[in-house]
């Protein structure tokens, strides 16, 4: 994968092969992305005319002054463009395209939300989102990041930093040991395992753990268990439970 766009405009030919499988020729654009996905565009239209997404080789030659070629191969996929004419060839920046959400502390640059995650346009910071949380305009003040707010059974605010602030910190000291296990009584711990679980103290003996849903609880399931009012309606902590209505 390479760290940038690059683009080149020609008198093309492209052949293809596989399931769309044509030969056309044109003054084109060629756009090869970081993840070596390669869209042809003509005059046309937002549709490119020959396209093969995130190829597993790419054989790319626009070394000449003159020249310039590209193999891509996916499979049974295959997609060629070689330049009759070449007009010009360059590389840009790249980076995810998301919504403003301030401007880096570390590099002043732009923040942006893209992919579940706030990342820096300059120096690539990245953190992730949990998710459903809201990116706020409040400023953490250890860090001067942005602040989120993520449902986890209560509304937590925190920085968009999880080593600053933790989202599986503020949940375990609100829930640990809140509720009890329905199957042997023990408590509900809040653990990591693979997502945000309550899962029972007495772990092996037994396996009981739940998922943490994207909610606020909202009072007591029928079977003794939280209830919890999410995006989608309201559930029972145990996502398979039927009395929660």
């Amino acid at each position: 994968m390479s760290d940038g766009i690059r683009v080149f405009a020609g008198d093309c030919t492209i052949t293809a092969e596989g399931d769309r499988a044509h030969e056309q020729r044109g003054d084109v654009v060629v756009v090869v992305k970081p993840d070596d996905t390669v869209l042809v565009h003509d005059r046309d239209g937002y549709q490119p005319v020959a396209w093969l997404t995130r190829p597993e080789t790419l054989a790319y030659d626009g070394t000449s002054t003159e020249e310039f070629s590209l193999t891509a191969i996916d499979g049974d996929s295959r997609l060629r463009v070689v330049a009759n004419d070449r007009y010009g060839l360059a590389r840009y920046p790249a980076s995810a395209a998301g919504a403003p959400v301030g401007d880096c502390p570390d590099c002043a640059e732009a923040l942006v939300r893209a992919d579940g995650a706030v990342t820096c346009l300059d120096c690539e910071a990245r953190y992730g989102l949990a998710a459903g949380a809201d990116v706020l305009d409040d400023r953490c003040e250890a860090c001067g990041l942005p602040t989120m707010r993520a449902e986890r059974g209560r509304a937590f605010t925190l920085c968009v930093d999880r080593e600053c602030e933790s989202l599986d910190g503020a949940v375990k000291a609100a829930f640990d040991r809140a509720w009890d296990c329905p199957d042997c009584g023990g408590d509900l711990r809040v653990i990591r395992e693979g997502g945000l679980l309550a899962g029972c103290d007495n772990y092996p003996d037994c396996e009981t753990a739940f998922s943490f849903p994207t909610g606020i609880v909202d009072g007591e399931c029928g079977c003794g268990l939280p209830k919890f009012s999410t995006p989608s309606g309201t559930r029972c902590l145990d996502a398979t439970c039927e009395r929660a209505g």
